[in-house]
């Protein structure tokens, strides 16, 4: 993206300002199989809690933050999610995207996008008329 974008922009990652305070106030502690950033405040005043944030790598969406990271945003937990994860289960399967608006979303049978048309019904369905 170019230099107007950073400044102005900010749903494709940080902005500039963003990026320089976090380079100030914050300290990086990690960042996910996306590439996305999380850091945590590097002064805490006595009695506040911990500011905690993550800048993305790409496209600003929350459905993006990994579940381990998750939790340590909202304070679930102190300890980095590194020493929460369990190993993969089999079952598992790699992030995809959340698709509502895209070329890509669920059209289910019968949707407007898809023709307008669905099966017909099948088994002891039988429309009401009111001349019946």
């Amino acid at each position: 993206m170019n230099f107007l974008g950073k400044i102005f922009t900010w749903w494709e990652g940080a902005t500039i300002g963003t990026s320089l305070w976090s380079a100030r106030n914050g300290e990086h502690v990690g960042t996910d199989a996306q590439g996305n950033k999380y850091f945590r405040s590097k002064d805490t005043k006595s009695g506040q809690r911990e500011r905690r944030w993550v800048i993305y790598e790409g496209v600003n969406d929350a459905s993006r933050v990994p579940s381990e990271w998750h939790g340590w945003l909202h304070g679930s937990y102190d300890q980095l999610p590194e020493s929460h994860l369990a190993p993969p289960k089999i079952w598992e399967t790699d992030y995809t995207p959340n698709a509502t608006g895209t070329d890509t979303r669920y059209l289910p049978a019968g949707a407007l996008e898809r023709g307008g048309r669905r099966a017909p019904a099948r088994g002891d369905y039988e429309a009401w008329t009111p001349d019946a």
